[in-house]
């Protein structure tokens, strides 16, 4: 099976080219980002008409998060544990397909002394948590989206001109270093090692042009869905349609159960 995440950048904008990928990709589930609608707005008939359930979490203009899957959805949580109080919508998770997924849009966290940056690390705590409490059933899962994180300088086109930004300041790698020491495993890493690959490309300044990324946009998978990972990689070409989101899909297959 083939699982993709994508931060649309506006699913209202975005429609005709998910569409026209879902068509070309024909991925079993999809982990979408940004869809900035409430949950009435989701174009679920237009989803529906390809061929997918949808479960989306929204909110107006900004965040909203969704999963899409050709098989139905068993919702288990529509926000992130941990703070009843945190109305943004950047988490949806749910079984489906056999396997439990995730929708995440980890705050950006800039600027950095701002309490925006608080609220990214205390986000990534609580992602944390709940990962660890997901590890202790033992099945088969995958945390997908934009984690406005990139792991390492092997991820960023100019690392030293990014290296004051919340995406790749040292607490927030190390906030992500202690996901993968939980013992999830980044689908992308496990089966490409070689630097320079990117899921992000900024509007400004030709980036996308130059290749100028950053890749934050992953998979983490549990050791029961690592064993069965079967492939991994970033499928650059949406971001080169015209008015593309500035993301771009990653997807990682699954062998299926024996």
């Amino acid at each position: 099976m083939k699982i993709a995440t994508w931060n649309v950048n506006s699913i209202k904008a975005r429609l005709p080219h998910l569409l026209d990928w879902l068509a070309a990709a024909t991925p079993d589930v999809v982990l979408l980002q940004e869809t900035k609608v409430t949950d009435d707005q989701f174009p679920a008939l237009e989803i529906a008409g390809a061929g997918y359930s949808a479960a989306p979490s929204g909110q107006k203009t900004y965040n909203g998060v969704a999963i899409l899957s050709k098989t139905p959805i068993e919702v288990t949580a529509r926000a992130l544990p941990g703070d009843p109080a945190d109305e943004q919508a950047r988490y949806v998770e749910g079984r489906t397909a056999g396997v439990r997924v995730a929708s995440i849009y980890l705050p950006n966290g800039n600027p950095v002394d701002s309490g925006k940056y608080t609220y990214k690390l205390a986000w990534m705590a609580r992602l944390h948590r709940h990962a660890r409490d997901l590890l202790a059933g033992e099945e088969a899962f995958v945390l997908g989206g934009d984690y406005n994180v990139a792991p390492a300088d092997a991820d960023v086109f100019d690392p030293r001109a990014w290296a004051d930004d919340a995406l790749c300041l040292p607490p927030s790698r190390a906030a992500f270093r202690r996901l993968l020491h939980l013992g999830l495993i980044d689908a992308y890493r496990a089966v490409n090692r070689e630097a320079g690959r990117y899921t992000w490309w900024d509007y400004r300044a030709g980036a996308w042009a130059r290749d100028q990324g950053l890749r934050i946009d992953h998979l983490l998978l549990s050791p029961q869905a690592a064993d069965r990972l079967a492939g991994a990689g970033i499928d650059r070409t949406p971001r080169g349609w015209e008015k593309a989101s500035d993301h771009t899909p990653v997807w990682c297959g699954l062998d299926e159960t024996p």
